[in-house]
Formats: structure tokens, sequence, C-alpha cells
């Protein structure tokens, strides 16, 4: 079996399948780890979701910002944006089939064999990969129960920028899913930046970018969320995979095995457009 991960999707699903056919991707006997962010602003949202959930146990999957925004619409805890692009998910007659699946996927997926952790935006640096796991799992388990709809009303808000202890209720969970889906720069104290998306040698005053910081555990992450990085980031234990595909840059993946020799084999796929507009 050959692993693979791709970069955030929102909605590329030409980019993806032509990705895909590069490789000769066989869901019979390989694997696709895609970063969150399936869906939105891309111009065929419903056909990358159908396509990734069909992939059943060959796809892992961990939300990004963009499904959990998917998720609130369709549940009526949030009104679409002007620029949300998912309309054709609600519409489907298995829009209810394809949002309950998206839900019960994962914000963080650990895999000890590969010694690689995914989550959407990354790991902060103030918990520990257990912690991390642990407080995904809270959210989870909100997500795909009674108190959904409450949370999803609950979700949006940047305050409290910084985690504590002490955080209770749907506020604690509010904090953990901006580390988890929304989180670049961050200071020392954790505290987190949501204005800015910009390259991390220009990062805001008083903030570094979540990887600059220093961890005891020898995991490597992979992330997406980051497009301005532009798969670029040189280190050996973070790989970002977020190439932009959506604004019209292209669409990357990665074999995973290939980061056991250090080779890192890249695939890459030029958006086909037409490209997205950001905010």
């Amino acid at each position: 079996m050959t692993q693979y991960a791709v970069g955030d999707l929102q909605g590329c699903y030409d980019e993806l399948r032509r990705l895909l056919d590069q490789v000769r991707f066989d869901p019979a006997c390989d694997q696709l780890w895609v970063v969150g962010d399936l869906v939105n602003r891309g111009p065929k949202s419903l056909q990358t979701l159908r396509f990734v959930r069909g992939l059943d146990q060959a796809a892992r999957v961990v939300l990004g910002n963009h499904d959990l925004h998917l998720l609130a619409v369709a549940r009526g805890a949030q009104k679409c944006k002007r620029k949300d692009s998912f309309q054709d998910i609600l519409q489907a007659p298995d829009g209810n089939e394809l949002t309950h699946w998206l839900a019960q996927q994962p914000l963080l997926i650990e895999d000890p064999a590969l010694g690689l952790v995914m989550t959407h935006a990354g790991l902060p640096h103030i918990w520990t990969l257990a912690q991390a796991a642990g407080y995904a799992r809270e959210v989870e388990a909100v997500l795909q129960g009674p108190q959904a709809n409450a949370f999803l009303t609950a979700m949006y808000g940047n305050e409290p920028a910084c985690w504590s202890d002490s955080l209770s209720g749907l506020t604690r969970l509010r904090v953990i899913t901006n580390y988890l889906t929304r989180m670049r720069f961050v200071g020392a104290d954790g505290t987190l930046d949501f204005g800015n998306k910009f390259e991390p040698e220009n990062a805001p005053p008083g903030f570094k970018a979540w990887f600059e910081y220093p961890r005891t555990e020898s995991t490597r992450i992979l992330f997406g969320h980051w497009a301005a990085l532009m798969g670029k980031l040189q280190h050996e234990r973070y790989i970002g995979l977020d190439t932009g595909c959506v604004w019209g840059n292209h669409l990357t993946l990665l074999d995973l095995g290939s980061l056991c020799d250090r080779s890192r084999r890249f695939w890459t796929q030029a958006c086909i457009g037409p490209a997205a507009q950001d905010d």
C-alpha cells in the first residue's frame, strides 16, 4: 500500500483527479490522507466531497475550518457567507448523508507506525501531542452528539485568543477548534493572531509561526491551511501541504513513505480554474 497526502482541496475536484491519475492511485491498495478543507471557495465542492467519501477506508480525513463552516450552515447554525461555494452540497439529494459523514471525521489523526500526526492547522507548542489528541476528542464527541448544533453556533469568534486549562463548556471547545483549524501565528504564551495570513518572516510583533517554537516529541506534523507557505517549509518534522490551488496556484500530493528516507516525493497539479478571490 502506498499512502499519499494531499493539500487543501477546497472544491478543486478536477485537479485532484488529475493529480491522482499522475500516481495511478488505486483505492483498492492505496490510501489518501486529506489535511482538511475539502470544500468551499472552489468550483466543485459537491463532487469533491462525494469522491473522498466514496474512497471509504482508502481515505483518512481531518476537518478544516471550511468543513466546519459547511456543517454549521447545513445545520442552520450559521448563514452562508457571500463567497461560500458549497450550495451545491446543501441542495444535493445526498447532501444530508454527505454532511453526516463529514461530521464523523476527526480533528486529529495520529499514526504511530508512520510517526506522523495530521491536523488542519498544526499543533501549538503549548500542548503536548497527548494533550492535543485529548482536546481534539472533546470537540469530536460534541460534534457527533446531541449538542452539535449548540457547538456549531458558538464555534465562531476569536476570543479567548489564548488557551487556559480553566476554560470550560462551549468556550473551551471554540478555543480548541481555533488552534487545530485556524492557527498560523502564535505568541510565546500561546496567544493566537487571527488577522495575518502572510509568510512567517513577516510575523506581527510578538508572534512567530506556530512551527518555529520547539517541541519535545519527535513526531512529524502534517498540516494545511497556510497557503502563503506554498509548501516551501524546509523542516524535517513539519510538512505543510496547502499550496493554494483554489487561489490559482497548484495542488500538491506527497508520498508519505518517502518521509522515512527523506526523499520527500511530491507531485503537483496546476489550478485549472477559475481561481477563487480572497476576502
